[in-house]
């Protein structure tokens, strides 16, 4: 069935001190929501051994939260017609706060997967949601304003993730990550239900053969990507069957919303050039901010032994970067073309990605908190610039299918970001394992030789068990930079898709001040 998108009442905008209030609830709901995206990831080694779960099936507590949420966004704009976006967003952050509960108490890798699968769920109707609110609150000419104060939580949070979710594991235990998230909810429910304006119904029809397709092809990708490594590749039936699933589920998918009328994706959006190129830069960025920030802390645990808190501390520097970036653009917004701005931080990225693959299994803290205070910064210049383009061409009626499908590919880029990241590590850690013990003889390692092993006795063996290890962290050490090259090759590659954002007609100035308007 089709879903009939009427167009929604323009809604006039709040007042002053009414739109700062419904801006700061929903920038704390998104913010937790986008938090939890990453505050496991300094948790996973401790999770993996709480749960009994190996290291390359630990991660899909990450993967199963960025995967449901997803799926779930495309629902957003059907829902909120349905009930009502105000109430949907209710019920959102009280589904998102129970399912973290849920998540704190699980006793094994099933049990948690299910839970963040229910948290995801939720937690995707915030971000789409909260966007037309603001929207919705402050006049067009302010948009540009609303978007950088609404950014600093959305992209602040992924890269808080680590610092508090290293504090709670080190001071608690590990469930704490979730449990946090409590009272935080209960804060942003209470706020909701006092402050978002009531909203119109529109009844729509659900597009139930495009959801099934895209969510079919969704799952089918995002299983291939997390069991590939596993079952070596496409070596597997089991592996290809998923490609192939994935791949004409999306073939599907598209001769739909390019055949049919008034599908889940509406046709409008594709005939906006602006929206479009924002949807493929989205989805880049949330894989190579995700990713990044899911690798750094084991990468920092395992090879160079920092304790949690530390690890979560030394991610740090990345929000501040982050910070300081929207502010300078909050004062360039109207005197600066967005899309130059654009470029500088796609520069910086792919300058501190690259500055990263020359990274030393020896080397300080220093090199790790420069690259994340650059790449944080340029984050900073990339997000409200290309927010502002995306949105600016995009008609007041089709904002909530714009912003869910905008939240769906950041999260999906984020999915297979990670995914795509660990399979690298895996797969290049074997290869340099081998590359690397193949150089060693008995000439070089005296112990490897088998007469002597066996005059050692013990001490052979301890020997080899160095050896051993530091070959290990070694070939750890190569799969990382490796990961690093590819992330830089990426952040380069999507610079020339700037000329195809056009101007919007009315630039807004100084978003940097919007709290205090």
């Amino acid at each position: 069935m089709a879903s009939a998108i009427l167009p929604l009442p323009a809604a006039a905008p709040a007042a002053a001190p009414s739109r700062i209030l419904v801006t700061w609830v929903v920038m704390l709901a998104t913010f937790i929501t986008v938090l939890d995206s990453t505050i496991a990831n300094v948790a996973l080694p401790h999770m993996a051994a709480s749960l009994g779960a190996a290291s390359d099936t630990v991660t899909w507590v990450l993967t199963s939260y960025i995967v449901a949420a997803a799926i779930a966004t495309p629902l957003t704009a059907w829902l909120g017609g349905k009930v009502g976006r105000r109430r949907l967003f209710v019920l959102a952050i009280g589904g998102f706060t129970g399912a973290s509960v849920l998540c704190g108490l699980a006793q094994n890798l099933d049990q948690m997967v299910l839970f963040r699968l229910l948290q995801g769920m939720s937690g995707a109707f915030l971000v789409p949601l909260g966007q037309s609110f603001i929207l919705d609150a402050w006049p067009k000419a302010k948009h540009g304003q609303a978007m950088a104060l609404w950014g600093v939580g959305i992209m602040v949070g992924p890269v808080m993730g680590p610092v508090l979710g290293g504090w709670l594991t080190d001071n608690f235990e590990w469930r704490w990550v979730f449990f946090v998230n409590l009272p935080f909810g209960l804060l942003a429910l209470f706020g909701s239900l006092a402050v978002l304006p009531a909203t119109v119904e529109v009844k729509r029809r659900f597009d139930a053969f495009g959801f099934v397709a895209l969510g079919i092809a969704l799952g089918a990708l995002q299983l291939m990507l997390d069991r590939g490594q596993q079952l070596d590749w496409f070596a597997s039936r089991e592996v290809m069957l998923e490609a192939a699933v994935a791949v004409a589920s999306l073939w599907v998918f598209g001769v739909h919303i390019a055949t049919a009328r008034d599908t889940i994706l509406p046709a409008a959006l594709l005939r906006d050039r602006n929206i479009l190129t924002g949807f493929t830069f989205i989805f880049l960025i949330g894989m190579m901010q995700v990713a990044t920030s899911a690798l750094l802390p084991p990468m920092l645990e395992q090879l160079y032994g920092y304790p949690v808190v530390t690890a979560g501390l030394t991610m740090a520097p990345r929000g501040i970067g982050t910070m300081a970036g929207m502010l300078i653009v909050g004062r360039l917004i109207g005197k600066v073309d967005p899309r130059a701005m654009m470029f500088f931080g796609l520069v910086l990225v792919a300058g501190s990605m690259w500055w990263m693959t020359g990274f030393s299994p020896v080397m300080g803290t220093m090199p790790f908190l420069t690259t994340g205070v650059v790449q944080g910064f340029g984050i900073g210049f990339i997000f409200v610039p290309l927010n502002t383009l995306s949105f600016a061409t995009v008609a007041p009626a089709l904002r909530t299918e714009a912003s869910s499908f905008y939240s769906l590919l950041r999260n999906l880029g984020g999915a297979v970001g990670v995914s795509l990241s660990v399979g690298i590590i895996a797969r290049q850690s074997q290869i340099a394992h081998a590359d690397l013990g193949g150089a060693l003889t008995p000439f070089t390692v005296p112990a490897a030789d088998p007469n002597l092993a066996r005059a050692l006795g013990a001490t052979g063996d301890t020997v080899l068990s160095l050896v051993d290890a530091a070959v290990n962290a070694q070939a750890a050490m190569i799969a990382y930079l490796d990961d690093f090259t590819l992330m830089a090759w990426l952040s380069a590659a999507v610079i020339p898709l700037i000329v195809l954002l056009r101007l919007p007609k009315v630039v807004v100035v100084d978003p940097a001040h919007a709290a205090m308007e």
